[in-house]
C-alpha cells in the first residue's frame, strides 16, 4: 500500500487570505509542509548532514526574510499576522518525519507569487453565488486552488464585517477535485468557528456602543471620509475574536489538514486492471461521500464522521460485518462448504442455481445471525454489483429492491412471490431437541436448525449453468482447503465477469444479431447442456457492470465512430 501524498509533496499549503479595506487582498497566514530530505544509497543509515536545530533556525531566517520584505510595502494591523522577528510555527510528524512550517507568507520564494495569485483571485474575480462558499480554480502553471471565502463580523467595518478566504493551493488537480467533501466538511469547522466567535464580540461592542446609530448621527463628508475610516479600517484577526492563541490555533487546524488529506486516500499496486468489484465498491464509496455531502449541506453543514476505507475493508464490509458476527455466541456459517454440508448437495445446488441467475432469495427465521452468515456466504457467489440485499427485515420486501431478503419468521409471503418460478423460499425452523442432546452437539446449526426450501421452478442435478458446476467440484474436493476454494471461486467469477465484458461489448454496445451472439457464446464456451442457464447468468451478471467500464466501452465507441466508407 502507498499513500498517495501528493498534495503534500507538490508544495500543496494552506493559507489564510483577507481583503484589508484599505490594501486589498492579503495573505495573513501559510502552513506549508517540507518532506525530510532522502538519503542516497551510500547515506543510507547514516546521519543527513546539518542537525534539525539548525535547519529550524535557517528557515524562521527565510521566514523573517520574507515578511520583513513585505513589511517594507504598506501594511496594517489587519494585513499583518506575525510580526517579522516571529519565528513562525513548526511541527513534526514522528511517524514521517514531515514538518509544517507556518508564517505570514510562504517559506520557499518561489512559492510566494503562487499564493499571492490565489489570495487576489479568491477574493476579487472568482467568486461564487452569494459570495460566501467553495469554488474550484487554477492552472498547470500557477498551480490549483480550493478556496472557501466568507465573512467575519466587525462593529467597526463597513458593512459590519470583513472578508476573508482560506485556500488550499496544489498541483495535482485530480486528487484536489476528489479531495473537496472532505476539505469543504473540514474547512466550515474552522470557518464556523471562527465566525461564532468574532459574532460573540461583535454583540458585546454593539450593546456598549452601537455602532450603526453613531454613524447615523454623524456627518458625511466625502473629503474626511477616508480619514475618519483609517483608525478602524485595520483590525486584526485576533482582535475581532478575541482569540489571543489564534495564530496557533490555526497552525495546528491547518497542519492537520495536509497531514490528513495527504493520508486520507491510499494507492494499491495491482497486478493488472482493477476488478469489476473493486471498481464498483469505489462507486459506491463516492455515492455515500456525495450523499453524506449533501445532508450536510441541508443540515446547514454540520460535520459527520467520516472512514475512509481500503478495498479489503470494503469488501469485508460489503459481504459481512465480521467484528460483529465474531462477537456473537451463537450458531453461524463458517464458509460456502459449511453451507452446502447442513443443507446438504441437492438442496445447496437448487438454492446456488437461484442466487447465480439472480432470483430472489428469502431466508425467514428467528436468527438474524444466522440468517447474516448464510447471505455472507451466498454473497459470495456472485458480483458486487450484482448484490441488493436486506439481511433483516420485519416486513416483505419487492425483489426489484433487493435479491436477498432475510425476515422474520412472523412474516408473511405474498402469493405473487410465492407462486413465482423467481423466487426460493428458506424457512429457518428451530428443532425442539432434548438438553442432553443439544449440549452434546454444542453449536451444531442441525441440532438446533432445520431448513425447508420451497420454489416452484426446481432444477434438476444433471443440468444448470457450467459455473456451478466448476464451483461444486471445488467444494466437493475434501483436499483443497477452505482458502484455495474461496480463491478458485474468486478466479471463477473473474473469468465468468469477462465473458460478461465481452457479451455487453457485443451485443449492447456493438448492436450485433441475434446469429452473431450465438457465435460469440458458443466461442465463449456458453453454450452445451446449460446454454440456456449460460446465458440468463450472463445476462443478470451485465447487470453488476460497473458504471465506469459502461461509460469508457460508450466513450470509446463515440471516439471511435467512422463513416462506413472509410
Amino acid at each position: 500500500m502507498i499513500v498517495h501524498a501528493a498534495l503534500i509533496k507538490m508544495n500543496a499549503l494552506v493559507a489564510l487570505c483577507h481583503f484589508c479595506e484599505l490594501h486589498g487582498p492579503r495573505t495573513l497566514f501559510c502552513t506549508e509542509a517540507l518532506h525530510p530530505p532522502s538519503p542516497t544509497p551510500s547515506q543510507a543509515g547514516a546521519p543527513i548532514p546539518g542537525d534539525r536545530e539548525s535547519d529550524r533556525e535557517g528557515e524562521g531566517l527565510t521566514m523573517r526574510a520574507n515578511s520583513s520584505a513585505t513589511q517594507r510595502g504598506d501594511m496594517c494591523e489587519g494585513c499583518r499576522s506575525l510580526p517579522a522577528s516571529h519565528p513562525g510555527f513548526v511541527s513534526v510528524d514522528s511517524e514521517t518525519g514531515i514538518r509544517f512550517l507556518s508564517h505570514q507568507h510562504p517559506r520557499q520564494p518561489q512559492l510566494f507569487s503562487v499564493v499571492r495569485q490565489a489570495c487576489v483571485r479568491s477574493l476579487s474575480c472568482e467568486v461564487c453565488p452569494g459570495r460566501e462558499g467553495p469554488i474550484f480554480f487554477g492552472d498547470e502553471q500557477h498551480g490549483f486552488v480550493f478556496s472557501h471565502t466568507f465573512f467575519i463580523k466587525d462593529s467597526l467595518a463597513r458593512g459590519f464585517q470583513r472578508w476573508y478566504s482560506i485556500v488550499m493551493v496544489a498541483m495535482d488537480r485530480i486528487y484536489l477535485i476528489n479531495s473537496w467533501p472532505f476539505l469543504l466538511r473540514h474547512l466550515r469547522l474552522t470557518i464556523q468557528s471562527l465566525q461564532s466567535t468574532a459574532l460573540k464580540v461583535f454583540d458585546s461592542e454593539q450593546c456598549v456602543c452601537p455602532q450603526r446609530a453613531v454613524r447615523m448621527n454623524s456627518v458625511f463628508s466625502p473629503a474626511v471620509f477616508p480619514h475618519q475610516r483609517s483608525g478602524n479600517a485595520a483590525r486584526s484577526l485576533p482582535s475581532l475574536t478575541q482569540h489571543t492563541n489564534l495564530w496557533a490555533s490555526l497552525h495546528s487546524s491547518f497542519s492537520w489538514l495536509l497531514k490528513a488529506c495527504g493520508s486520507r486516500l491510499t494507492e494499491k499496486l495491482l497486478e493488472g486492471a482493477p476488478t469489476e468489484d473493486t471498481l464498483v465498491l469505489i462507486e459506491r464509496q463516492t455515492e455515500q461521500e456525495e450523499e453524506m455531502s449533501c445532508w450536510e449541506g441541508a443540515d446547514g453543514g454540520g460535520a459527520r464522521p467520516q472512514c475512509h476505507q481500503s478495498e479489503s475493508e470494503l469488501y469485508r464490509d460489503f459481504l459481512f460485518d465480521e467484528g460483529i458476527a465474531e462477537g456473537y455466541p451463537g450458531p453461524k456459517f463458517r464458509s460456502l462448504r459449511h453451507l452446502r454440508q447442513v443443507l446438504g448437495t441437492t438442496d445447496f445446488r437448487q438454492l446456488a442455481w437461484h442466487v447465480l441467475m439472480g432470483n430472489q432469495v428469502i431466508l425467514r427465521g428467528a436468527d438474524p445471525w444466522l440468517i447474516h452468515s448464510a447471505f455472507t456466504m451466498l454473497k459470495a457467489l456472485l458480483p458486487v454489483g450484482c448484490v441488493r440485499s436486506v439481511t433483516y427485515s420485519a416486513q416483505y420486501e419487492e425483489a426489484y429492491r433487493c435479491n436477498f431478503l432475510g425476515l422474520s419468521p412472523d412474516v408473511p409471503i405474498p402469493t405473487h412471490v410465492s407462486s413465482s418460478e423467481f423466487s426460493v423460499l428458506v424457512d429457518v425452523v428451530s428443532v425442539e431437541r432434548g438438553s442432553l442432546y443439544s449440549a452434546a452437539c454444542g453449536e451444531d446449526i442441525l441440532s438446533l436448525y432445520q431448513f425447508n426450501i420451497s420454489s416452484t421452478n426446481s432444477q434438476p442435478t444433471d443440468k444448470g449453468p457450467t459455473l456451478l458446476n466448476k464451483i461444486e467440484v471445488a467444494l466437493s474436493n475434501e483436499n483443497l482447503s477452505v482458502d484455495v476454494v474461496s480463491h478458485c471461486l474468486l478466479c471463477l467469477k473473474e473469468e465468468w465477469m469477462n465473458k460478461v465484458k465481452v457479451l455487453f461489448k457485443f451485443s449492447k454496445v456493438d448492436g450485433r444479431g441475434r446469429e452473431d451472439t450465438q457465435k460469440v457464446l458458443a466461442l465463449l464456451g456458453a453454450t452445451g447442456p446449460g446454454e440456456e442457464d449460460n446465458v440468463r447468468l450472463l445476462k443478470f451478471w451485465m447487470t453488476g457492470l460497473s458504471k465506469t467500464y459502461k461509460s469508457h466501452l460508450m466513450t470509446a465507441v463515440r471516439g471511435g465512430e467512422r463513416p462506413l466508407s472509410q
